[in-house]
């Protein structure tokens, strides 16, 4: 009962929360962005609390349960990509003072049309995550509170939805808030009891099989290696990321919290990654899958299991509103009003937000009512951003002058070699299918930027 009443007050200073910053909304800037008033915590604290989803947390324990501590090895390449986002790019964000959208930042570099097809791949990208999100947030619910699958889905997608389209940015920035202080406390906790459940830490570290304390284990180096290089590109600059560059005071401000958010990263995939140490030296010997939920409930006392699951519902519902936030501004911002013809009153446009942002979620919801392999399909296009956005976006990021073809020779052999090597050969060598066409799209863009710069007096530049 009293974890109960952890729950019910975590939801609804979630729900006030989303109300209070409803005051004041008046344009899809502020829906977006906020007030771009933000210091060093808060923007660590959005951050971190968008990328630690699902994948970085559950999924981190599980692997490291099942493969060894070289998963938690492998994610420290995306530890290494915030902090180098933070120093070389986030400096640099001052230059898209007045843009509010990662589609507003390539149309003032190479144009309306990719300002478009960046809003369009925003949306596809931010939905396959967000129902992933959603989707696990009904598996929490359904696990700890016995409810159905689908009622916990639903339950959790409402709250979601419900604070996200009234209070926008503001709204997500101040729940990421709440929620990274909840699980950065919760998960720690969690870890404490596992060890002191196993008889101490000298006990618990004896009975880990000595194969998961390997970090290649069953990989080979070329396996590990490219796990890691997937983390370290996978998801650099994805939307909602680059739009907490967009919030805070000045670049200087930005760029401290970003690299701070990539070190708070690093003891974080440690102790998320622990938990699934912890199953093994405890004997559990079910499904990964369910190694922390099952930790949860085996060795928490009344009152911090309901701290504890809070913490895991901010693990994903964190996730789910920093995506869905992004993929709705991706629609309207960078998609729908470039598209119009007549220009639209701001009220308007922030109505539109919401609606967009309403009308997401329900897909969100319905994709993942349908199943695993709806979901499975939309979070395959996660693959694709970074071939073939990744590129000319650091390139606009890092002040890089390049025309429109540039980012249309970037875009194409990206999204070409990666479907090269990925479903036609099917990534030989266990080398991903991203990471190639990364490199690819990478060449690309440095051979149109070469050709730019080498057309001769009197003729026209590639543009």
């Amino acid at each position: 009962m009293i974890d109960l009443v952890i729950m019910g007050i975590y939801i609804v200073t979630v729900l006030a929360v989303g109300l209070y910053s409803s005051k004041g909304l008046k344009s899809v800037k502020d829906f977006s962005i906020s007030n771009r008033k933000y210091g060093v915590f808060v923007i660590m604290a959005t951050l971190s609390a968008s990328f630690i989803g699902g994948g970085f947390s559950t999924g981190n324990a599980s692997n490291v349960y099942s493969v060894g501590i070289g998963y938690i090895a492998a994610l420290f390449g995306f530890s290494l990509a915030q902090i180098l986002i933070g120093t070389f790019i986030a400096p640099k964000i001052g230059r898209f003072h007045d843009v509010y959208s990662v589609g507003g930042i390539m149309g003032e570099a190479y144009g309306k049309k990719a300002q478009i097809i960046t809003g369009l791949l925003s949306v596809l990208v931010c939905a396959g995550i967000l129902g992933a999100q959603v989707a696990a947030i009904g598996y929490v619910v359904q696990v700890f509170l016995g409810f159905p699958y689908y009622t916990g889905i639903l339950f959790g997608c409402l709250v979601v939805v419900f604070y996200s389209t009234f209070g926008g940015m503001r709204a997500v920035i101040l729940t990421d808030v709440l929620q990274f202080i909840i699980l950065s406390i919760g998960m720690p906790v969690l870890v404490v009891f596992g060890v002191l459940q196993n008889g101490g830490l000298q006990s618990f570290i004896v009975n880990i099989p000595a194969q998961n304390l390997n970090i290649l284990n069953s990989m080979t180096p070329a396996a590990f290696s490219s796990l890691f290089l997937t983390f370290l590109i996978g998801e650099t600059l994805v939307p909602p990321y680059v739009q907490r560059l967009l919030i805070g005071k000045n670049p200087a401000v930005t760029a401290k919290a970003t690299v701070i958010s990539g070190l708070y990263s690093i003891p974080y995939f440690i102790i998320s990654g622990l938990v699934g140490l912890i199953a093994l030296a405890s004997g559990y010997r079910g499904e990964a899958g369910l190694v922390m939920p099952t930790l949860v409930k085996s060795v928490l006392p009344v009152g911090i299991t309901g701290l504890v699951i809070s913490g895991m519902l901010s693990i994903y519902m964190s996730s789910a509103d920093s995506f869905l936030n992004s993929s709705s501004i991706g629609l309207v911002a960078d998609t729908i009003l470039p598209l119009s013809k007549k220009e639209i009153s701001e009220p308007k446009k922030l109505f539109l937000a919401r609606l967009v942002n309403l009308l997401t979620g329900i897909l969100a919801l319905v994709f993942a009512m349908i199943g695993s392999n709806a979901l499975e399909i939309l979070t395959y296009a996660y693959n694709f951003w970074c071939p073939m956005i990744l590129v000319p976006l650091a390139a606009a990021l890092l002040g890089v002058k390049a025309g429109p073809k540039a980012f249309f020779l970037s875009f194409c052999a990206g999204f070409s070699g990666t479907i090269l090597w990925k479903i036609i050969l099917g990534n030989p060598f266990n080398l991903d299918g991203m990471i190639i066409g990364f490199v690819v799209s990478l060449i690309a863009f440095i051979v149109a930027k070469f050709l730019q710069m080498k057309v001769p007096a009197g003729h026209v530049a590639l543009k």
